[in-house]
């Protein structure tokens, strides 16, 4: 009885927390308020409430997903993180900031919860696998369950966003090698240094598979400040993220597509553009390309084009689960970017990230749980209202006019 009590309270708590609607914040706000306004007990206030929200909003999404999926132990291993995080969390409900533990305390919490968390997308991405491998391909099952990671994947990123500026701030695990850093952003972030930094972590792992990878040329646009290099106040490991993924994407493709000429591979082009309202970074390679009809099925969390990797392997797998390209593409659309790729089949793929210019336009870009969201799984797969092609020719004979 005090268990069926219990669990009817956590229910209650959840249900009561998912009523509000997250409150996005932009990349200025973060700064200014770890620049001039730091304050621990203001965060606290904040956090206390901010997380749980975002932490329920995603978890009564959760259980909308089909049973066959909820039911596989990678998934309810996911679901049974939530859960704990989301209880440790309520301890601080109506824990006044003035306690002399309370501070630190929580500080200690959120480090908790965040590592608790660090496995969360291979471990989705494991129960993705296991629900295919035991009950095939479904239309409809697999467009809510793209619908949903966008979505859950989405709001992992801003909850670890939030925990990751107040431990940087107010904890003990500020890096030391850079101590310009607002939390996780980098006021003064040097776009082709990261695209650097990508690109030779993803060398050094292509290389760990192939015996070469391509090399990288460099080029800048500066719209605003012609000749000097482009600086944007940004997360640059959401940016780090999201090229190391294309960089690993391009070696392939450029690595396997050149097989007879692995000693004079192409390189990949990288070209970095500042306007008025955007920040563009362009990837571009000579690895073959993908025809047309591949492009939308890239970002489906259910489609790889390399054998899936296992989850016990000491090794980094170069490409396998799926999840790479869309989990990037949310890092861009997260902060209002997005992520495209343009591909020319026979000759190689463009990758092209949008960012905002300005950080007072990067507000973040995050799911709600209500009435539309509810909709899009109960629905079934309607008829196609566009025509498909005939799958035997007609015969045309038939039809001629008699005289």
């Amino acid at each position: 009885m005090r268990l069926s009590a219990f669990l009817l309270n956590v229910s209650t708590k959840i249900e009561f927390y998912s009523r509000f609607s997250p409150s996005p914040l932009s990349i200025k706000q973060f700064l200014e308020f770890g620049r001039d306004n730091a304050c621990e007990k203001t965060s606290y206030m904040f956090l206390r409430k901010e997380l749980p929200v975002r932490l329920a909003n995603t978890m009564r999404e959760v259980n909308l997903l089909p049973d066959k999926l909820l039911s596989q132990p990678s998934v309810r291993l996911v679901q049974k993180w939530y859960m704990q995080s989301f209880l440790e969390l309520l301890e601080y409900e109506n824990r006044s900031p003035d306690n002399p533990h309370a501070l630190n305390d929580f500080l200690e919490v959120l480090i908790e919860i965040r590592n608790r968390h660090n496995d969360v997308v291979p471990t989705m991405a494991q129960g993705v696998i296991e629900y295919k491998e035991k009950f095939g391909f479904d239309p409809f099952v697999s467009s809510n369950i793209q619908y949903f990671l966008d979505r859950f994947y989405t709001n992992r990123i801003s909850f670890r966003m939030l925990i990751n500026q107040h431990t940087l701030l107010f904890g003990n695990d500020t890096n030391p090698a850079h101590p310009k850093h607002i939390g996780s952003i980098d006021p003064a972030c040097n776009v082709a240094d990261v695209v650097n930094d990508a690109y030779e972590m993803a060398k050094m792992l292509c290389e760990q598979y192939y015996p070469t990878a391509p090399a990288l040329k460099i080029t800048e646009f500066n719209a605003k400040a012609p000749d000097k290099p482009i600086q944007a106040v940004y997360v640059p490991s959401h940016l780090f993220h999201m090229l190391f993924e294309l960089f690993k994407n391009s070696m392939r493709a450029t690595v396997e597509h050149n097989e007879d000429n692995k000693d004079d591979l192409p390189p990949i082009k990288a070209k970095v553009t500042l306007g008025k309202e955007d920040l563009s970074i362009k990837i571009s390679d000579r690895g073959g390309g993908v025809p047309l009809r591949k492009i939308d099925r890239l970002f489906n969390y259910t489609y790889s084009t390399a054998p899936t990797p296992s989850l016990n392997s000491k090794r980094v797998p170069l490409a396998g689960f799926g999840h790479g390209l869309p989990i990037s593409r949310l890092y861009a659309r997260y902060f209002q970017g997005d992520l495209q790729l343009y591909s020319m089949e026979g000759v190689g793929t463009d990758a092209v990230i949008y960012l905002k210019a300005l950080s007072s336009e990067s507000f973040e870009r995050l799911p709600v749980f209500n009435k539309s969201a509810w909709r899009h799984y109960q629905g079934g797969p309607g008829a196609d209202d566009w025509s498909n092609p005939s799958k035997e020719p007609r015969d045309t004979s038939k039809y001629k006019a008699k005289r």
